[in-house]
This record gives structure tokens, sequence and C-alpha cells, in this order.
């Protein structure tokens, strides 16, 4: 344990050096030798000196903290997607011994008004903003408060400033292309509100998919719904009571997906089996839905990583234009995907075509 009788004048006059001195050299100042560094940083481990964290940012005049800005939804932190990202955050910062803030705008001012405040408080030298809407106003906010910032996602124009991405409409053209060679011709869609762009992408994926393999695109098959688990249940059941229901079903959520394997077994169907669904993620906890879940996989804990990193980079005065990043998903086949059964789908077809 540090002993905290041991402070910064202590620690000097042990290795005779200025005050001064050693505190240049625990902050890594070009100016001190690397030797004389080392040697600090030696005594300082041998003493169990820790610095006083208060008063070190205030000699820098950098907070030494960020803050993550939760999605506004309710249950948010809870959520495994928020839980990940926030674990690679926090993996990025304990190296600089910085500080992670989680916050949520005040429902009663609005997100700009709580991130103005924030910012202008002085507490944070930096901010991650997740699930961006198409055109959204925080990202004009923060460039307009001078502020380092980085966005999880991206808006329609992106081109001025730092964002982490997973390519979500490749992803669905990924997870379409399986399920046509799988034999599906009927496959739906369950998606989250358009005004996120992350939501449009996936969209467009799920209809360019449709396109290269020479499928239908048919409305019906396109529900859109809250992005949690009883949005996915509400848009599956909707699904399932069409004419002619799909076959397969993407989700643009993992957590939509367990709603939709959910739906199927209370119709007494077996995922995977009679109808396929295809989540999106890459969540722990798919491994352990009934049946396991297949899903189109982004690292959650390394999008964190990459935010947090990028983010450091950027405060120390990095051009923000030259951190924008964009990775791919990948199809994580479990148990809830599978070749389509020989007349599904089919049955209400072949009834129409016989009473005609």
């Amino acid at each position: 344990m540090a002993d905290k009788s041991v402070n910064l004048k202590v620690l000097a006059a042990h290795l005779g050096l200025t005050v001064s001195t050693v505190s240049r050299a625990l902050n890594n100042y070009a100016d001190i030798s690397p030797a004389t560094r080392e040697r600090v940083k030696q005594a300082a481990d041998q003493l169990g000196y820790r610095p006083n964290q208060n008063a070190r940012r205030l000699s820098i005049g950098t907070p030494e903290t960020i803050c993550y800005l939760m999605p506004r939804q309710i249950g948010a932190i809870a959520q495994p997607f928020v839980a990940q990202l926030l674990a690679g955050l926090g993996e990025a910062l304990n190296e600089r011994n910085w500080d992670l803030l989680v916050s949520q705008a005040d429902a009663s001012v609005g997100d700009l008004a709580s991130i103005e405040r924030l910012v202008k408080s002085g507490r944070i030298a930096g901010l991650v903003i997740s699930r961006p809407l198409k055109n959204d106003p925080r990202v004009k906010l923060m460039q307009s408060l001078g502020c380092p910032f980085v966005v999880h996602g991206r808006t329609q124009n992106s081109d001025d400033y730092a964002w982490y991405d997973v390519d979500g409409e490749d992803a669905f053209v990924t997870a379409v292309n399986h399920l046509a060679r799988l034999g599906h011709r009927r496959i739906g869609f369950i998606g989250a509100p358009l005004q996120y762009q992350f939501a449009q992408e996936r969209l467009d994926g799920y209809l360019r998919g449709l396109k290269h393999n020479g499928l239908v695109e048919d409305p019906d098959l396109v529900q859109i719904a809250e992005f949690n688990d009883d949005g996915g249940t509400a848009a599956a059941s909707l699904l399932m009571d069409l004419d002619v229901p799909p076959t397969a079903m993407v989700c643009v959520t993992d957590m939509m997906a367990l709603g939709a394997l959910d739906a199927l077994r209370t119709r007494d169907l077996v995922p995977g089996q009679d109808v396929s669904v295809i989540g999106y993620d890459g969540l722990h906890f798919g491994k352990h839905a009934n049946p396991p879940l297949s899903t189109m996989a982004q690292p959650q804990a390394h999008a964190g990583r990459r935010l947090g990193d990028m983010l450091l980079s950027i405060i120390d005065g990095g051009d923000p234009t030259k951190f924008q990043e964009l990775q791919r998903a990948h199809l994580v086949q479990r148990m809830t995907d599978g070749p389509v059964h020989q007349n599904a789908g089919q049955t209400e077809v072949s009834i129409r075509e016989e009473l005609q």
C-alpha cells in the first residue's frame, strides 16, 4: 500500500533534486534527461509515492477525464452493448491514469444543453458520442465548442470529424447473401427507427442483398420497431402473421433478435429449423440464447479501446479528420440459421393457386 506521507517534497529530498525537477521527470518532460526520469520513477515506486491527481490536473491545465455520453434509452447503462464499449474505453484510459465519466443527457433540458453545460464546466477533456442521428446536432455543437470528441458511428456526412464505425451496410449484404445461399427467398428485416444513421445503413444493406440475389423487395417484410427485445418480439410477430411469412429474418441488433426468437417460440417454431434468425453485434450473451444466436459480430470492447485511443490522440493535438476508421463485421454461425425447409413459406401460395 502506498505511503500517503510520501509527497513530492519528500521524494525530491530523498533524491537530492528540486521539486520542479522531480515533477517534470514524473510527467515525462523532454527537458529532463531519460536517466533522471528513470531514476525518479524508480524512487517513486520504491517509496510508494502516488501523485495527487487533483493537484496534477490543476498544474497542467487538463482535466484528464473524458466523458461517454450514453444513448438516450431506458436502462442504457445495463445494456451489454454499452457495458462492453465502456470496458474498452476504460482500458485505454487506464494506461494514462485518466478517468471515465459516464453521463446521460438531462431529459428536462435536452442533449445539447446538457453537453454544453458539461463541456463548459471544465470537468472533461473530451467526449465520446454514440448512436448518431443522420444529421446529428451534437457534432456541430462539439465543433463549435472546440472540445475534442469522437463518434462511435457516423452521420450522413462524416468527413470533418473523428469516428470509429463498423460497416453495417456490408454486414447486412453478407447476412442476406448467406441466407440466400441456404435457399431462403422470403427474408424479413427487423429494423430500428430510421432517424439513426446505423439503422438506415443496415436497411440499405438488406435491400442491396435482396437485389444482389434476385429476390423481390416486399415492403411487408420490413418492420421497424424500437431497438430492444420487446421491439424485436413485436416486429417478428407481425412478420409471422403475414399470409406468407418469411423463412428467415435479419435483425439490426442482437437484443431485437432475442425478441424475435421469443416470438417464434410462442408459435411453437424452432429458430434455425423452422425460421432462421441472424442478429447483429456479436454480444456475448448470444451464446447463451435458446438456441444460441447466429450474428454479425462486431468487437465492442475493441471499439471502446479504439475510441479511447483516438480521442486521447486528438486531445494531444492530432487532426480529428485523420482518425476515421471503418471495420467489417463477420458472420458467427451458431444455431439460429439453417437451410430453408423445402415447403417452408409455400403453403399459402399453393392454396391460392388451387383456388384460382
